[in-house]
């Protein structure tokens, strides 16, 4: 069994540090650390913890360049797109020092008693299990309602970004949070049954893939420990015959391509009426062309390699497959170890890779229909269930069609997006439960019943 983890640069394959793993005793520490802290922590009045959240918020943004690059050497993401979700981060904990009280106050509710609420108590320790495509946003919106809220968490985050681990706990420890809040567990997924069995552990939160996803399901049933899980997507994107393909090009085009297309709310499938289909092919192909590869660390850089050779190799087979079963390549479809080229393939039909499985890269699969009925029925034709755009002027007519789509978000003229204001989240194999806003604090509390009579 390997005693060390090491990360390295996927744009050039350089080596960048070398990382012990935790020992068992070391992690047993942590977890003990973690429980002792909870109750001391869970006493702390509100206003105190939103108060550490602006100190977090401002060492956040007083390291905003070297959390940016640490980001990009590790797994690839464009500088600008980096300290994008640096900034994004701190809009998020901005959000919920303004919020935090208000969704954590009691309800009070009328009954026979002479009074009864609803409070809203911490579980414990929560163990999050998070991935590399966005390393500190991604912990961010796990972390900072459910520490808020009172919990303390441990983090393992995806193993070629440890370096983004270890930073994301010393900004908590630099912010003043006690030591034991918010502890990073350098370990691979092997511990992951022991510490879900671990009764310190109350809960898990996983962002990964469906297969990790049903693994920890099973882990969390086994031991009737709470989860929530946000999984793969296979979003669809529907351009209708009356879509303002000028206004919306670039969003279209940033909906695929943002993260080198490793985000599991891009749009993969492009669901385009015939009327509209040669001038969204000419006009997104001209956009995508564009696109400039080259050095992440570099400001010029728009797409930039994937985060491993190995998943640019997985990429490179699904649209090989795709091809074989009569998809067409419109443009791209060049890989050079982890980079893949922005792709578009068309003649794209339901059998195939690209429509059936999530592709985690710059490949749009781009889909003809002929009416606007038949757009939403194969968009709806998915085992995902993560998010849905369509693009139209009559926008009246499409919150029509919403209840037609059961994914966990719908959005007409925008491209799917997380937003610290609304709940995120999935159905079907997507996973289940709600991150951000007040569904996303209240994800890991006691919704306790209180009762008095005199």
């Amino acid at each position: 069994m390997k005693t060390s983890i090491k990360t390295y640069n996927p744009y050039n394959g350089n080596h960048l540090e070398t990382y012990t793993k935790d020992s068992k005793s070391v992690i047993d520490e942590k977890l003990n650390l973690a429980d002792s802290t909870f109750n001391t922590w869970k006493q702390f009045e509100i206003e105190d913890r939103t108060g550490l959240l602006q100190n977090l918020a401002d060492e956040i943004y007083k390291n905003k360049q070297g959390l940016s690059t640490l980001m990009t050497e590790e797994m690839g993401k464009p500088i600008l797109e980096s300290e994008a979700e640096i900034e994004k981060c701190v809009y998020l904990i901005d959000f919920y020092i303004k919020n935090a009280e208000q969704f954590l106050q009691d309800d009070i509710i009328e009954t026979d008693a002479h009074e009864s609420f609803i409070s809203y108590d911490p579980l414990g320790c929560i163990l999050a299990i998070m991935p590399w495509n966005y390393p500190f946003w991604q912990v961010f919106r796990f972390a900072i309602p459910t520490l808020t809220a009172g919990n303390v968490a441990l983090l393992k985050h995806a193993s070629n970004v440890t370096g983004c681990a270890i930073a994301i706990e010393k900004l908590f420890l630099d912010a003043g949070f006690p030591k034991g809040c918010f502890q990073t567990l350098i370990t691979d997924h092997e511990t992951i049954e022991e510490l879900m069995a671990n009764d310190i552990v109350k809960a898990v939160s996983l962002t990964g893939s469906e297969n990790a996803g049903r693994k920890i399901a099973e882990l969390a049933g086994k031991n009737l420990k709470p989860s929530l899980l946000e999984l793969g997507g296979n979003n669809a994107c529907i351009i209708l015959e009356d879509a303002d393909l000028d206004q919306y090009i670039d969003t279209m085009v940033k909906a695929r391509m943002q993260n080198s297309g490793q985000s599991c709310i891009a749009a993969k499938r492009f669901i385009v009426v015939d009327a509209i289909y040669e001038e969204f092919i000419t006009k997104f192909t001209s956009k995508v062309e564009t696109l400039n590869y080259g050095n992440p660390l570099e400001e010029e850089t728009t797409v930039s390699c994937l985060a491993r050779e190995d998943l640019a190799e997985d990429l490179e087979n699904q649209v090989q497959k795709s091809i074989d079963l009569g998809a067409q390549v419109k443009f791209g479809n060049q890989r050079d170890g982890a980079y893949f080229q922005p792709t578009i393939l068309t003649d794209v039909t339901a059998e195939m890779p690209v429509f059936k499985e999530e592709t985690f890269g710059p490949v749009a699969a781009v889909i003809k229909v002929e009416t606007e009925d038949e757009a939403y029925k194969i968009a709806a034709n998915s085992r995902f269930g993560l998010g849905t755009m369509v693009f139209t002027s009559n926008y009246n007519a499409a919150t029509e069609r919403i209840s037609e789509i059961e994914d966990g978000g719908f959005f007409i003229n925008e491209m799917v997006k997380s937003d610290p204001r609304l709940p995120f989240g999935g159905t079907k194999i997507s996973g289940f439960g709600r991150e951000l806003s007040k569904e996303g604090m209240l994800a890991f509390v006691n919704i306790k019943t209180v009762y008095i009579n005199k």
